[in-house]
Formats: C-alpha cells, sequence, structure tokens
C-alpha cells in the first residue's frame, strides 16, 4: 500500500468518524399515516429510558389512540408553547424549552409539520435542526410522501399534491433510518376499525388516499428511500476501509424558468442519490427579458435545490450551450439533466439546437433529457405564449408610430422614390421592437407592410402589386422589417441584462472601494448601511454587540426604521446561527426585516436588517446582490477585527517589553548606589573612629553623590511617570534662553567638574515663553548624556542660534557617534546601545524624559551626526511672538 492511498484512506476513515459523531437524528419512516411510527418511537424510548438514559418527550400526538398514550406513561413531557393566531389559541413544540432542559434524547413527532405563524421557524423540521446543533441527539417520526424530491411521484400516484415537504437533506443528517412497515390490508383495516382516523374522516381517506394501488406504490417508495440511505452508508464505510469506489462525477440539471423547473430539480435530486454524486442547478441568463412569473419560477426551483441539498447557480453569457459546457469543465460534471423544450425548427435543421449542440461537442457527458408530464406541458404552453402576445398599451403605441411612419412618408414621397420610402417603415418596425417584445414587433412589421404596399406601392391604395419586381421588393421589406425586429429584441434584451450587471458590478466596486478606506469597524458600518440602501433602494441598519454583550442597533441609515421586537429576535437567531432570518426566510419570517449575517461560525460581527419597500420579495439578482454586499461588509469588519487584534497584541508586547526593561532599570540602578550608600555608611560606623579625617569625607562624599545619583533616577520616573499620563503641568514664565544654558551647564559642573563646555550664544537676547526648569532637566539630561562619552579632554559644545520662527540648541560631543539605524530609537524608554550616547550603567529615560518635556512645548529633538566624529542631539523650540510693551 502506498503512502497516498493510506492517507486517502485515514481521511475518508476520520471524516467517517467526524460525520458519525455529528449525526445525531434517528427517523421512523413510514409509507402512510398509521402504520406506527410513533408507536415504535415511544416504544423505543421506553426501552432507553429503562437503560437509565436521559430520554424526553418534546411532543408527541397521539391522534387519540389509547395504546400510544399508553406508552406516554412515566416519560417526562415537556410543556407546549401557547401562541394566538387570528384570535385562536394553539399549542406548538417549545425549542426554548428544549434547549434549556437539553436531554440525552429528545422526542419530536410529525417532521413536516408546519408551524403556526409566530413561532420562531416555519417548518418543525428547522426546530429539529436546531435541536441538532446544539448537540440533542432527536427521535422523530416522518411519511415518505412528505420528502420533497417525490413530490411529483406522490403526485402522480395519488393525485394529491402535498404542502408540508421536509428537504431530502434533512435525511442525510439522519444516523439511523427505522423502516416501520405494514401491509396495504392491514392498515386498511385499521383505518376501518378507527385506529387512525376517526370514523367520519377513515371513509373518505379509504376512497381517496388510502386505496390498496396508493398503498402499495408508497410502501416501495419507502422501501427505495432507506435502501437508498443504506447504500450510501454503504459507499462511506467501503471507502473508509481501503474499498475503491468509482469517481463520483457531479450531477447538473439545467433549467430554464418554466413550469418543468421544479420537476427537474427533484428528478436531479434522486438521480445523484442513486448515484452517490453532488448535484447542482443552474440557470443560463443570455440577457432575453424575462417576466415576473418567470423569474419567480427561477427563484423557486433555486430554493428547492438547496433546500434538498443542492447547489444553485445562475451563469451569465449568450450561448446556453457554452456556458453550460464551460460550468461542466470546471465542477466536473458527468451527466447533465435537461426538460425537453420547444426546439424551432430552423435551429434543428442547421443542428444549432441546444441538444443537438450539447450532443455535438460534448460526447465526453452523459445527456439525460427528461419528459415532463403533459398537464405541465400544457401549463408550460399557456405560460409561454402570455409574454409572446404583449400589452394593450404596446400594441397602441405600435399603431401609433406606424401612422406616423405613413404621415412622414407621405410628406417624404414628394422628394423620395417608392424604394427608398421603405427604410422609413423600417426605422419605424425598429423602433417599436426597441421598445416592446417580439410578437409586437411582427405586428408592428405587419402593418408598415400592408400601410407601404397600400399607400406607396403601384398600384396605389390597393393591395394588388402590379409587376414582379414589386412584388420581389415588398417580399424583401417583409422579411427586413421581421428581421430587424428580431434583432432590435434581442439587442433591448441583452443591453438590459448588461445595465443590470453593469448596476450589480458598480455597487460591489463603489463598496469595495469605500470599505478599503475605513480603517475601523464604526466606519464600514457606516459605509455599509449606506451602499446597501442606495444599492437594494431600502431601509438598512447594522446591528453589533455592545460592552454589555446586548445587540443593538451600530449603524442606521434612516432614522425611521425601528426594530420590532419580532425583528430583534430574528436578529439574534441570524447571529447565533449565522443564517438569513426574518422576513422572506423560513425563520421568523413575522419579522419586518430581513436579516443578513455579518461574519462566520467562529467569529460573529452582527447582523444586517433590511426592510424593503412595499414588503415584496426580492428577485433572484437582487438577493445575490444583497448576499454579496453583506459578505462584503462582513470581510471588513473581519479585517478590521485582525487589525485590532494585532495593534492589542503589539501594544501588550511593547507594554511587556518596557515592563521588563522596567524591572531591569529598577533592579540595577537602585542596587548600584544603594549598595554603594551602604557599603560608605557600614565602613563609618564600624571603623569611623580609626579612620583619618580625608578617608571620612570621601566615604561622606560618596554617600552624598551616589544619594544625589538616586534621586535624580527617582525624579526621572516620577517625570516619565507624568508624560506618559499626561498630568506634566508647565507652569510658562519668560526666560533668557542663555540663562537656561548657564543653569544647565553649572549643574553638570559639579557632576564632571573636570569637564570643559564650550559655548556659543547669539549676540542678542532670545526669550522663551517656557517652563524654564522643565527646559533645563532637558538640557542637562543631554549634556551628562554627552559628558560621559565625551574622551577625556576634549570639550562638549553648546551653540545657541535663531533660525526662522524657532531656537536651535545643539549639544556636540566627540564620542565614538550612534550608529545611523539607531539614532531615531534613542529617545525610547529603556533602550540602550552597545557603543554610543548611551552609557552602560544608564538607565535609558534621559533622552526619553528630554524628548517629552520638549514636545510639550511644542518643540522637537533629534539625533544628529557630528562634524566627522561624535553626535549632534539638537533640541528645536518655537519662538513665542514678544508682548507688546
Amino acid at each position: 500500500m502506498t503512502d497516498t492511498s493510506r492517507d486517502a484512506r485515514a481521511d475518508a476513515l476520520l471524516d467517517v468518524v467526524q460525520e458519525e459523531s455529528s449525526r445525531r437524528l434517528k427517523i421512523f419512516l413510514g409509507a402512510a399515516p398509521g402504520v406506527g411510527k410513533t408507536y415504535a418511537m415511544l416504544s423505543a424510548a421506553r426501552e432507553l429510558k429503562r437503560q437509565g438514559v436521559d430520554v424526553v418527550v418534546g411532543l408527541v400526538e397521539t391522534h387519540g389512540r389509547s395504546e400510544t398514550a399508553a406508552l406516554l406513561e412515566g416519560l417526562e413531557v415537556l410543556p407546549r408553547l401557547a401562541l394566538s393566531y387570528q384570535g385562536r389559541e394553539f399549542t406548538e413544540f417549545d425549542v426554548d424549552a428544549a434547549l434549556a432542559r437539553k436531554p440525552d434524547i429528545l422526542l419530536v413527532d410529525e417532521l413536516a409539520h408546519r408551524n403556526v405563524p409566530g413561532s420562531r421557524h416555519e417548518r418543525r423540521w428547522q426546530d429539529i435542526a436546531e435541536l441538532l446543533d446544539a448537540g440533542i441527539e432527536v427521535y422523530t417520526a416522518l411519511n415518505v410522501q412528505h420528502l420533497e424530491s417525490l413530490n411529483d411521484q406522490v403526485r402522480r400516484i395519488t393525485g394529491i399534491t402535498v404542502r408540508e415537504t421536509v428537504p431530502d437533506a434533512v435525511l442525510d443528517r439522519a444516523r439511523d433510518i427505522v423502516l416501520v412497515d405494514l401491509p396495504p390490508r392491514e392498515l386498511i383495516d385499521r383505518l376501518r376499525q378507527g385506529k387512525v382516523y376517526m370514523p367520519e374522516t377513515a371513509a373518505a381517506a379509504l376512497d381517496a388516499f388510502f386505496s390498496p394501488t396508493n398503498l402499495a406504490a408508497l410502501r416501495e417508495l419507502a422501501v427505495d428511500t432507506v435502501a437508498g440511505h443504506v447504500d450510501s452508508d454503504l459507499r462511506e464505510h467501503m471507502l473508509a476501509r481501503g474499498g475503491k469506489m468509482p469517481v463520483r462525477r457531479r450531477v447538473m440539471a439545467a433549467i430554464d424558468g418554466h413550469a418543468q423547473s421544479e420537476y427537474l430539480v427533484r428528478v436531479a435530486r434522486r438521480i445523484a442519490e442513486r448515484r452517490g454524486a453532488p448535484w447542482t442547478v443552474v440557470f443560463v441568463d443570455t440577457g432575453a427579458a424575462l417576466d415576473d412569473a418567470r423569474r419567480e419560477r427561477i427563484e423557486t426551483a433555486m430554493r428547492l435545490a438547496r433546500r434538498l441539498g443542492g447547489d444553485a447557480t445562475i451563469l451569465r453569457g449568450h450561448a446556453i450551450a457554452d456556458e453550460l459546457l464551460v460550468q461542466a469543465d470546471r465542477e466536473g460534471v458527468g451527466q447533465i439533466i435537461l426538460g425537453r423544450t420547444r426546439e424551432r425548427l430552423i435551429a434543428r435543421m442547421l443542428g444549432r439546437s441546444l441538444t443537438q449542440q450539447l450532443l455535438r461537442r460534448g460526447a465526453h457527458l452523459e445527456l439525460t433529457i427528461i419528459a415532463t408530464p403533459a398537464e405541465r406541458l400544457r401549463s408550460r404552453k399557456r405560460l409561454r405564449l402570455m409574454p409572446i402576445y404583449g400589452r394593450r398599451d404596446e400594441y397602441i403605441f405600435a399603431s401609433v408610430v406606424t401612422a406616423i411612419a405613413i404621415g412622414l412618408s407621405f410628406i417624404a414621397d414628394r422628394y423620395l422614390s417608392v424604394a427608398n420610402l421603405a427604410l422609413i417603415f423600417l426605422i419605424a418596425v425598429m423602433i417599436v421592437a426597441v421598445r416592446t417584445r417580439m410578437a409586437v414587433a411582427v405586428y408592428t412589421a405587419t402593418m408598415c407592410f400592408l400601410g407601404y404596399n397600400f399607400f406607396f406601392a403601384p398600384p396605389r391604395y390597393t393591395l394588388a402589386i402590379a409587376n414582379s419586381d414589386d412584388v420581389l421588393a415588398v417580399t424583401l421589406f417583409f422579411a427586413a422589417a421581421l428581421i430587424c425586429s428580431r434583432l432590435a429584441t434581442r439587442l433591448a434584451s441583452q443591453v438590459e441584462s448588461l445595465r443590470a450587471a453593469h448596476d450589480y458590478s458598480h455597487a460591489l466596486l463603489a463598496l469595495g472601494q469605500r470599505l478599503s478606506a475605513s480603517t475601523d469597524a464604526d466606519g464600514i458600518r457606516s459605509v455599509g448601511v449606506t451602499a446597501l440602501a442606495h444599492a437594494m433602494r431600502c431601509e438598512v441598519a447594522i446591528l453589533s454587540r455592545d460592552v454589555e454583550h446586548r445587540l443593538q442597533v451600530a449603524a442606521n441609515s434612516s432614522r425611521t426604521l425601528a426594530l420590532t421586537t419580532q425583528d430583534m429576535a430574528a436578529a439574534e437567531w441570524c447571529e447565533q446561527h449565522v443564517e438569513p432570518a426574518g422576513r422572506y426566510t423560513d425563520t421568523l419570517n413575522a419579522a419586518r426585516c430581513w436579516m443578513l449575517p455579518l461574519g462566520s461560525e467562529d467569529h460573529h460581527l452582527g447582523v444586517a436588517a433590511l426592510r424593503l419597500e412595499g414588503g415584496v420579495s426580492p428577485n433572484i439578482d437582487r438577493r445575490s446582490l444583497a448576499l454579496a454586499m453583506v459578505q462584503d461588509i462582513g470581510q471588513a469588519l473581519e479585517r478590521a477585527r485582525l487589525a485590532s487584534e494585532l495593534e492589542g497584541a503589539r501594544v501588550q508586547g511593547e507594554t511587556e517589553r518596557l515592563r521588563n526593561a522596567l524591572l531591569s532599570s529598577v533592579s540595577h540602578d537602585l542596587r548600584s548606589p544603594l549598595a554603594s550608600m551602604i557599603g560608605s555608611a557600614g565602613t563609618l560606623s564600624n571603623y569611623g573612629d580609626q579612620l583619618p579625617v580625608n578617608e571620612r569625607k570621601e566615604l561622606l562624599e560618596a554617600i552624598l553623590g551616589e544619594g544625589q545619583r538616586l534621586d535624580r533616577y527617582i525624579q526621572n520616573l516620577l517625570d516619565m511617570t507624568r508624560l506618559g499620563h499626561g498630568t506634566l503641568k508647565l507652569n510658562r514664565d519668560w526666560t533668557d534662553s542663555a540663562e537656561i544654558v548657564a543653569s544647565a551647564i553649572t549643574r553638570m559642573r559639579k557632576l564632571f567638574p573636570e569637564l570643559r563646555v564650550d559655548t556659543t550664544l547669539p549676540d542678542e537676547t532670545v526669550l522663551l515663553f517656557v517652563h524654564p526648569a522643565l527646559i533645563e532637566q532637558a538640557l542637562f539630561n543631554i549634556l551628562e548624556n554627552a559628558a560621559r562619552f565625551s574622551p577625556p579632554g576634549d570639550p562638549v559644545r553648546v551653540v545657541v542660534r535663531v533660525a526662522g520662527d524657532r531656537l536651535f540648541i545643539d549639544v556636540i560631543d566627540r564620542g565614538p557617534g550612534i550608529p545611523e539605524e539607531e539614532r531615531a530609537r534613542i529617545f525610547d524608554m529603556f533602550y540602550s546601545v552597545a557603543r554610543g550616547d548611551r552609557a552602560p550603567q544608564g538607565t535609558g529615560l534621559g533622552l526619553a524624559i528630554c524628548r517629552g518635556m520638549i514636545g510639550a512645548h511644542g518643540g522637537s529633538v533629534e539625533a544628529l551626526p557630528g562634524d566627522g566624529v561624535g553626535t549632534t542631539i539638537r533640541i528645536s523650540l518655537p519662538l513665542p511672538t514678544l508682548p507688546s510693551p
């Protein structure tokens, strides 16, 4: 066995283990009501209860059956949730109570049930999905006719359209599916005995749904469903154990928005399930005009595909066959499913029909043509004819344009030949074709043809044609009019499609540009609500968590948008589950706003609330645009969050570095003078009477010097603390700059008596409006730094000069200098270099304090190279305006 195959087997086994651990759903499946699903579920629950498992009944419908009700005895049953709807009281399953109780196993009957409006979710299977996500194992019951993918088959078998359906993806989450079976004759006997429905209902059921033929067909569907689930599990386990399985090529169904679209989606789901392959549904938007009914059917089919566990994609392009083949190559499609459609005779004759192109160019693909039921074909014909005929106002417009063309032709008849008059009518046909639909354009071409023939083609005022040349000319005119109308109609549709695509791209581009310029979360939210409100033409709000972790409105496009309690409940659910909720969804759809999540499952960044005008459900283009824009806003918020965390980590690291440096500096710079002072004081205490006077004086001077050194260090720490907290107070006064320099030099000579300082001062007095003691301290720190590194005997130069509106004080030494790459860092706290203007025993605070004190006066400090050697530290201070005498 190769390493690659061993790794693949290990990965497959890990996937199976993880999937098994995440599956917490057990479904008791039956062919029809009354086969004993609830009874079997309760019997299994009682056995688990006997084994010590924490089993709770969330909701069970006994339907008046005494034997079923008896099984509830001894089991904990959760209270139901009371709801009011249209003046009536109802009870439903309480999701919150189940989440709060959180048993090991919870029983929830009737998986396909539709909840009363006002409930958290529209369907009970959504309630169960939330329980599964919370880690609760659920037992439930389901009849096979409620499966979404079997809806058409059930209708053909029974003649009844089942409204309460469950997506097949719910079955994919099931760990076990238990088939509860009962022969049709026994089920009919139970029905007659009143064990399924009440007697008055049972008689009607026997005449309709519960016929032997229907029950046998439904029983076969139930068996096939369970067998398909077993086959899927078998494939996964074989792959995990190293068994070879065929490559699962994707199944792709192409819909056109006509009446058979939902049927094709269900067929694709069943084919993909049998093959164990992923599947997708696509629609190719060629730019042709789509009426509202067709758009709604496309959106419905796309939503159905997602509910059944497939993907849904809209492709854009002029040639349908090209787009389908490109998508097939991109996604690894092995089978394309099409519905049988009407194809133009000319297209078939030329080999240009969609089916012929796919067969010719997609020889490596399996092409399946699905024949839809006859009633759907008749419905489709009616639906297709409706938009072709056009509206009354369009025909009135066409008639007016034709009349204008005839009038203009009468005027131009004096100047143009009869053949040239045809151009006026062609222009009229093109105008109508661009503004209306194909049928109206054909009507206009016919009217223009008759008007041209009757009023202008000889003999005039008759439909007769005098010679054969005129027959050819009129015929060519009519053909040209039809061709122009067709091309103009197609061009108008393509322009409309391009305009929609441009609006979509422009909205996303504008949003991206504005988001890139926003660096903080508040700015991103403000940009987001403005862009969404403009693009969607609606009111928008973005909600986020405040410091108390409450969901609050953080940005709002309109002051009139007030969120109701239902809106806030939908927003909470949307953020928690990272799925859309509220209006236009199946979750808390009583809310007024459409809630879209920002962020991901790992990081919840808020919710976007959209309230569309009129409450009309957005079409597929507007849905796609809203989802794309919300995704961009979420990514921008995630970027801002990461930047904030990165900055926080940087600040934390810098704080830690400064703390370590402070501890190191304090431990060294306090210990050294204290050790010297303690040593000198101890010597005086023990041997003071025995020491000469001069030695005792030296020891006292050492204690004094180290004490002064310690005092300076503590003063530096206090100054740095005040600077850091912004509590340094400036007591400004008018002071001569020369006095400040002289005072700092005098203090320096007490520390370094042998140091020579050369000063260069301006000829005139330069007054500063500063805090004299702080400027003197800053200059003293720089002089001390220069003195420590100046070679013995070399002077330190102080140059004071005025340039413009600033005073410059340069302190120049002839020490080893500071490397260029480290000059900007010497003013950082506790920063030291191996060589340069920092003594090994220095605290690393002097120049940092200097920068803070000078900066508080609006000045600056910088390090410059010296004259060939050494370093120049330059202080720059603003010169104030002198007071008037």
